[in-house]
């Protein structure tokens, strides 16, 4: 939020002699002298421990607080000055206002917040080159693990500050951030000077707090992405397009946990709509389907941009009415395809029991590509028989996208509760097939429908309200685990294991290196599929919405064939 009490709180300068010696994230309570959680008060400097250990950043408020309200002869300015409310945390550099009980992401016209964030930042670096530095003269052991650590830092990897429950927003931009056709197009993005009004044909949001200024998302994600692979810093703080998504995002305001797939949804909408120019978006009309070509880039509202280019999809559904056999198609774009865990996966077994078959992409995927009869509760509107009948439902994918964009549904609503479904899904690293599940499957080529993972978002914990979010992404042949500000090497053996929430696979390119599928217990091998809850939300706030009813067509339709590994079975 918008802090109104920065100005009369925030005051100090930067003075090195003010603040305590060694790493920030490594100060002692002046109190109780726990380094847990500390936090600096930019008021007085003094560090005091977090609320979730003894509390005494907030009690130095209190004390303070009171000290001010004893003071009857001083000024109105000069009693707020002497509150103390104000503190950053030593460890993620957020900042916290105990009078508005609030993270806050602005800052003073002098920007004190960001050049006190600057030097604890700069304090952190220098403590841990000495200790590098130590490391290196004192043991040839430590040196060959040092030489690998670099490998972080040689790759300009750059870790993401968390600002009060923020990991689901850091692990969705380290994910994009990875997707190198997608981010590269962002970075190579000319600043938008917002007070000229210069914004390049982007849409622009005006905001009442900030007068005749105005926020694009587009430009503070521009100027996230490329502060992530800079290499200036080992963390960067992303107030700014936090501040933003605040502003145009109302459900992501405030510090709960949020959920990610939902959040990245509402990113890719706003990105692509910012993207399109207008501030009002485009006729929502069907989409016939001799409008649309295998070739041709997935339109939603009419006009392409680098979101739907490299994330659209598109997906034409096939109704049976069951009482008059009439039939109906339909074409849907999609930037993302969400599939169930088959419930036979979801069954607990206690550690006496013997462990169940392994649940695997392939087995989501199937679930969704079967012909389905839908139950009484989405009976079709068959236009022929004039009334709501029983009817069967297939999907078929019509357009590939260049980023398949697989989202596992996790949680599910049981009575009142929403619950997490745990279970372990394999997934293949590379060469996962999409060819037998296009809708001409005939006219493309096995190589050409083959996808490489690139990044991998994990929920860490039992609810979509808590928990913990983090990201595996790969970069120039390395895997990378990006928790909120740390960034570690890792392996493919670890990104295996992973619970994956959201997963992203790149169309494999004639320049790429990998060959063939993937191929052991679970791994796809020249399939995939979709399902209904694939489409695009079709809620009013989405811009990504298109069509209104089912497409009428004629014609036979290509059969669906298993492939090798299907038939052994």
């Amino acid at each position: 939020m918008e802090c109104p009490h920065l100005s009369s709180n925030v005051w100090v300068t930067v003075d090195p002699s003010k603040f305590p010696n060694g790493s920030p994230s490594s100060w002692c309570c002046g109190v109780c002298r726990s380094n847990k959680s500390p936090w600096v008060c930019l008021t007085c400097l003094n560090v005091h421990c977090g609320r979730y250990v003894n509390g005494h950043a907030k009690k130095h408020y209190e004390e303070t607080q009171g000290l001010a309200a004893g003071q009857k002869k001083c000024d109105k300015t000069e009693k707020e000055r002497c509150q103390h409310c104000v503190c950053m945390d030593c460890c993620s550099y957020s900042t916290f206002c105990y009078r508005c009980d609030e993270f806050v992401v602005n800052d003073t016209k002098l920007g004190h917040v960001q050049k006190v964030r600057v030097h604890l930042q700069s304090l952190e670096n220098a403590t841990l080159n000495d200790r590098k530095r130590k490391l290196h003269e004192n043991s040839p052991l430590d040196s060959k693990l040092l030489k690998d650590e670099s490998a972080v830092s040689t790759l300009s990897a750059t870790g993401l500050r968390n600002l009060g429950n923020t990991c689901f927003m850091n692990a969705i931009l380290q994910s994009l951030s990875n997707i190198e056709q997608f981010s590269c197009y962002f970075k190579e993005l000319p600043a938008v000077a917002l007070r000229s009004g210069k914004t390049a044909g982007r849409r622009m949001y005006h905001t009442r707090s900030q007068g005749d200024s105005s926020v694009s998302l587009v430009e503070e994600f521009r100027k996230t992405l490329c502060s992530l692979w800079q290499g200036s810093q080992t963390a960067f703080s992303p107030d700014a397009l936090f501040y933003v998504i605040w502003k145009i995002m109302p459900s992501f305001r405030g510090y709960q946990q949020q959920d990610a797939h939902e959040f990245m949804r509402y990113l890719l909408d706003h990105l692509h709509r910012e993207l399109q120019g207008s501030r009002n978006g485009a006729h929502r009309s069907p989409v016939s389907a001799d409008a649309i070509k295998a070739e041709d880039k997935c339109w939603i509202n009419g006009t392409s941009t680098v979101v739907t280019s490299i994330f659209g999809g598109i997906l034409q559904s096939e109704v049976n009415c069951l009482i008059c056999g009439t039939e109906s198609r339909k074409l849907d774009p999609f930037l993302d395809l969400s599939l169930d865990i088959p419930s036979q996966f979801r069954i607990k077994r206690s550690k006496d029991q013997e462990p169940g078959p392994t649940c695997t992409l392939r087995d989501c995927l199937r679930s969704f590509t079967e012909l389905e009869e839908l139950d009484e509760t989405e009976l079709y509107m068959c236009y022929k028989c004039k009334k709501r009948q029983k009817s069967t439902k297939k999907f078929w994918v019509q357009k590939l996208p260049k980023v398949l964009c697989l989202h596992l549904k996790r949680f599910h609503w049981t009575a009142y509760l929403r619950n997490k479904v745990d279970t372990y899904v394999e997934f293949p690293m590379r060469g996962l097939g999409m060819r037998n599940y296009l809708l001409e499957p005939e006219s493309a080529l096995p190589q050409d429908c083959l996808y490489d993972l690139a990044a991998v978002v994990v929920h860490h914990g039992s609810g979509v309200g808590s928990g913990h979010y983090t990201a595996y992404g790969s970069n120039e042949g390395r895997w990378y685990h990006f928790n909120d500000s740390t960034v570690t090497l890792t392996d493919e053996a670890t990104v295996r294991k992973a619970k994956a929430y959201i997963l992203f696979y790149v169309a494999r390119t004639e320049t790429d290196t990998g060959t063939g599928t993937e191929m052991g217990p679970g791994v796809v091998t020249g399939q995939t599929g979709t399902g209904l809850e694939a489409a695009v939300d079709t809620g009013s706030d989405s811009g990504l919405c298109v069509g209104s009813g089912p497409q009428e067509s004629s014609g036979a339709h290509p059969t669906l064939q298993p492939s090798e590994e299907e038939s052994s079975e």
